[in-house]
């Protein structure tokens, strides 16, 4: 695998600190408080030194310790590398052009409308790790076949089209030296071509914005008419209509052309004189009316990454000083309405209101709702580091109980995967709030401490290689700088490997974690190479790589520069 030398963007001061194991001990104790075994017998009593000798010989031995842990966490990440190719090979070989592929039939399939959107998503993925011979091949056939599919292709989701398709191509654009932005690949088509790719698809997904009679788009748009309709049922994702604007925003300022920006922002401004339950929000939205539809609130699937763009648009340009009280207030409202813990043990959770603030609570918790702990930590320090925000006195009280909550929840969701059998986390589990176990299952691994507090559903057993949790561990590894989050990270990648790769090329989706061998879904989504193995590979990275203070990542993980 050919691979060139040039560096993705990283940050101004262009210092790169330790990227390994941090140790936090002395001279005499570990990173983890224990003493250091230099002696086998008692030791003759040391010259006296002076301060500045002291200070040179403990910095020289801290020196070496950081060459040791940065070449363990290199080696982590090439693992990770290699664990990429491994899966890029997959798709290459049996599904080229094809949306998804399938690893253990070695076929590939159409679920996503038909835009090769493995290619586009797993592009900039490709770009930062420094992989020329994927860019080259993703990128031919983003310039020789993208152009046809977009005018051909039928019906397509706007909000998956949008996150994946849109998202990939102008991260792949700036990546690649477009706007004089990163450092340009060697390998692959102009620049222009993926910008070009998708100024003409977003051309078409704003039918989905102009043809609806509210503020609120439809979900759906055929692509060869062009034409833009509901959903059979009629209705709307909440998630999904509010999580657009990232793409567009950026669209707009690349190409100098306010539509795009204009039509995505409707849907937010609207949403923010819409009646809430304490800054919380329905799942779903009628585009009809513009009003939302029914009562269930939660923040798993249709109502996650509503949540998570009322920050990162802010962050992306901070005069919308609006979407950050519409995050203040519902923020406060998970606090008060949707955080509990689980007994025996008291693991903090983030549960459901299925018929909103008068009904019942559901201690549920989609895999989905781990992009919290990274959203709140990115809510709190602004994307510095929490020791950079404490020294500069920018943290209120309200961001330092923000930022243990998002400690607290990334160590459920770790839980939730050390307590399989597996090592790999269901896409939904329950917490015991009453003592006993209401009909759902433990995950298979007795040794957990939490066995009794992680219950599993049997229809909810399936893994399908989400990245979420180990997206939350990267950003909060980047603002708390504690070690655990890299260890965390690696033991997820470690059951991957030992579970979801198949020989032959790809990984695997999962049908059920509680038990070994698991037993496989046949499928290998696209956010595995977009989201799951580039969120691995930057925790294991050099830490001023893409900075948070200055690149927002789309909900599919593809890093935009923060607009000035």
């Amino acid at each position: 695998m050919l691979t060139h030398t040039s560096r993705i963007p990283s940050s101004s001061d262009g210092v790169s600190k330790n990227i390994g194991t941090e140790e936090n001990g002395s001279f005499f104790t570990d990173g983890k408080g224990r003493f250091r075994k230099f002696w086998r017998k008692a030791p003759r009593l040391p010259p006296r030194l002076s301060p500045d000798e002291i200070a040179a010989r403990n910095a020289s031995i801290h020196i070496s310790d950081k060459i040791d842990s940065n070449s363990e966490w290199k080696a982590r990440q090439q693992k990770v590398k290699e664990a990429f190719i491994h899966a890029w090979s997959g798709y290459r070989n049996y599904s080229m052009g094809y949306d998804e592929l399938m690893p253990i039939s070695r076929r590939g399939i159409d679920g996503l409308g038909g835009l090769g959107a493995t290619i586009v998503d797993a592009l900039d993925t490709a770009m930062i790790m420094e992989l020329d011979q994927v860019v080259q091949e993703a990128g031919t056939w983003i310039e020789k076949h993208l152009p046809e599919r977009i005018q051909e292709k039928g019906q397509v989701n706007l909000f998956e089209t949008t996150i994946r398709v849109v998202g990939g191509l102008l991260s792949a654009y700036h990546l690649s030296g477009g706007e004089h932005g990163g450092n340009a690949s060697t390998k692959g088509p102009k620049p222009a071509v993926y910008l070009d790719n998708a100024r003409n698809l977003a051309d078409r997904l704003l039918l989905a914005f102009t043809s609806s009679p509210s503020a609120i788009p439809f979900s759906d748009v055929v692509l060869r008419d062009p034409s833009a309709h509901a959903a059979p049922n009629g209705l709307s994702s909440t998630a999904e209509a509010s999580t657009l604007q990232l793409e567009f925003n950026y669209l707009s300022s690349l190409v100098g052309d306010p539509k795009y920006s204009l039509e995505s922002m409707k849907v937010l401004e609207h949403m923010k004189t819409l009646p809430k339950v304490n800054g919380l929000v329905p799942i779903y939205m009628n585009p009809h009316t513009g009003d939302f539809s029914g009562e269930n609130i939660r923040l798993g699937s249709r109502g996650d990454s509503y949540y998570e763009y009322l920050i990162k648009v802010w962050l992306q340009n901070k005069n919308l000083t609006y979407l950050q009280d519409m995050y203040k207030e519902s923020i406060k409202g998970v606090k008060e309405l949707l955080v509990r813990k689980s007994v025996p043990n008291g693991l903090v959770f983030v549960g459901e209101l299925p018929s909103g603030r008068h009904g019942a609570f559901s201690p549920k918790m989609d895999h989905l709702v781990c992009f919290l702990p990274g959203t709140l930590a990115l809510g709190a320090t602004k994307g510095i580091t929490k020791e950079k925000a404490m020294k500069e006195n920018l943290l209120t009280f309200e961001d330092l109980e923000n930022l243990k909550l998002a400690e607290d929840l990334a160590k459920t969701c770790y839980e939730i995967y050390a307590v399989t059998s597996t090592g790999l986390a269901p896409e939904i589990v329950y917490f015991n709030e009453e003592g006993h176990n209401g009909g759902s299952y433990g995950g298979g691994n007795k040794k957990s401490k939490y066995v009794d507090d992680i219950l599993i559903k049997l229809a909810d057993h399936h893994n399908l290689l989400r990245p979420e949790a180990v997206e939350s561990m990267f950003i909060l590894f980047r603002i708390t700088e504690d070690p655990k989050y890299r260890e965390w990270g690696w033991d997820i990648f470690q059951a991957f490997e030992k579970h979801s790769k198949v020989e032959s090329g790809g990984y695997t989706s999962l049908d059920d974690v509680t038990v070994i061998p698991p037993p496989a879904r046949d499928k290998m989504e696209t956010f595995f190479l977009g989201e799951t193995l580039k969120y691995l590979y930057l925790l294991f990275g050099e830490k001023n790589a893409l900075p948070l203070d200055k690149y927002v990542f789309n909900t599919e993980a593809h890093p935009f520069p923060i607009l000035r």
